[in-house]
């Protein structure tokens, strides 16, 4: 590989075993190899997500090792559920949905099966987030991103003591969550509402789709246009949380639709958020499963197995209801 590539044994392996991050390497020579990689028959999916996990690298590093006065990359930039999952990766060994379906390569002498940290590399991430978190909250307005996105990767850690502290930290923002409509901290409810999910409590998020979501016009854009961003049906980045409040036309809505439904299948824990936000996009675009039909018949099937089953909460089940209406009457 270092030969097809044009470069020496040594840069290669490190690369490879992340000696040299492959962040550091000139913007015109990692564009060079992407397009290389990419004519010899990489992955182009794999490709696609050489992005987020340099920008996990880079948050991982930048909270290990913080610069003196060095703004967190969390705090100027809202990251995407790619980069989550890649950090995901890094720190619980949770591989991505996105390479889950690929077969893993033999390899000849020790190479790690993947990227995950060191236990203590872990503790001091975990340790040092959730500081950063806490600086944040007492920043006041401008610290809202750091706060949110930092909160929202504390909820990786499976530590009992780190359990206590996410516990703490996040019900202190149910004020937040009891909010009706849209209000300026609306991205951290919705954040810490999902938080806690991860974190066995369902109970958040079932009441800031009720009071936070559900009838507010502008929750509603707001809540789309992340999901858009979230997923990578908006390919912008976005430098903080104010995208959020646009018109809703600087995305493709049938990859949206497209992320909602593997999301509903992938995620029953948060079914209740994918349940109302499909409802959604499909009250203001009754056409899409006319653009994908194979889609559209797809989970209309898994809605109506969904729908077969218990445990579902009216609302759910009155949204999926709604949504399974639209895919079969579109399909005739």
């Amino acid at each position: 590989m270092a030969e097809v590539m044009g470069v020496d044994l040594a840069t290669w392996q490190g690369w490879e075993t992340g000696r040299r991050p492959l962040s550091h390497v000139k913007a015109g020579a990692l564009l060079a190899i992407r397009r290389r990689l990419l004519a010899l028959g990489a992955d182009s999916g794999a490709l696609h997500l050489i992005d987020p996990a340099m920008d996990a690298d880079r948050v991982i590093a930048s909270t290990i090792h913080p610069g003196v006065n060095a703004p967190h990359p969390l705090a100027s930039w809202v990251h995407t559920r790619d980069t989550a999952h890649m950090i995901a990766w890094a720190l619980n060994g949770t591989v991505p949905p996105a390479l889950a379906d690929r077969a893993a390569m033999g390899r000849r002498g020790p190479v790690a099966k993947a990227p995950l940290l060191t236990a203590s590399d872990r503790d001091v991430f975990f340790a040092r987030l959730r500081e950063a978190a806490e600086s944040a909250l007492r920043a006041g307005d401008d610290g809202l991103l750091l706060h949110r996105q930092a909160l929202y990767l504390c909820s990786y850690d499976r530590g009992p003591e780190a359990a206590s502290w996410m516990a703490y930290a996040l019900c202190g923002r149910r004020d937040a969550i009891s909010a009706r409509g849209w209000t300026p901290h609306w991205a951290t409810a919705r954040s810490t509402a999902a938080a806690l999910v991860r974190l066995g409590d369902r109970q958040p998020l079932l009441d800031f789709i009720e009071r936070g979501l559900a009838g507010d016009d502008s929750a509603e854009i707001a809540n789309l246009n992340y999901w858009a961003y979230w997923i990578g049906s908006m390919r912008e980045p976005q430098p903080d949380d104010g995208f959020m409040r646009r018109d809703p036309s600087a995305w493709e809505p049938v990859r949206l639709l497209r992320g909602l439904a593997a999301g509903l299948q992938q995620a029953p824990a948060y079914m209740d958020l994918y349940a109302h936000s499909l409802w959604a996009l499909l009250t203001v675009n009754r056409w899409l499963p006319l653009a994908d039909p194979a889609l559209a018949e797809g989970l209309a099937a898994y809605i109506a197995r969904l729908l077969d089953h218990d445990g579902i909460t009216p609302r759910a089940r009155g949204e999926l209801s709604s949504v399974h209406y639209v895919l079969r009457e579109n399909s005739t």
